[in-house]
């Protein structure tokens, strides 16, 4: 499976990890471990690099939160739980929406409740292309 490429979709992953090495002590992120042990229903804050309309600063930085829907093979595949502050009326980018993510990409978790399980468990509003 792809993972989010700036010049296909639009946006992309930032590596949390590249921002910890740049910045050990102010740039804190969850052990390795942690990040490989999420399960349905965790939550997980990534890097988005969104492409704007804007020719000043065509490109936004936003942290938003991914609700885990299942493992994969390169790590997990879940569903925006924000809509990016960048962007106005879209169709493409929007709370809901899967997205394949990795370890590497997370930058803070939030654990799962009741609420969160069962939010997990629902389609999304636009599943990632499996192929």
């Amino acid at each position: 499976m792809r993972g989010p490429d700036f010049d296909v979709d639009g946006w992309c992953l930032n590596d949390g990890e590249e921002y910890h090495r740049a910045a050990p002590a102010t740039f804190w992120i969850p052990t390795r471990e942690a990040r490989e042990a999420l399960q349905p229903g965790d939550l997980a804050k990534l890097i988005f690099r969104i492409s704007v309309d804007d020719p000043d600063e065509p490109v936004a930085v936003e942290r938003m939160w991914v609700l885990v829907r299942e493992r994969t093979l390169d790590g997990y595949l879940g569903i925006l739980d924000n809509d990016p502050d960048a962007l106005a009326e879209n169709d493409e980018f929007w709370s809901g929406i899967e997205l394949p993510f990795g370890p590497h990409h997370i930058i803070n978790i939030d654990e799962r409740d009741e609420k969160t399980i069962h939010l997990a468990a629902q389609a999304p509003k636009r599943c990632w292309p499996r192929a």
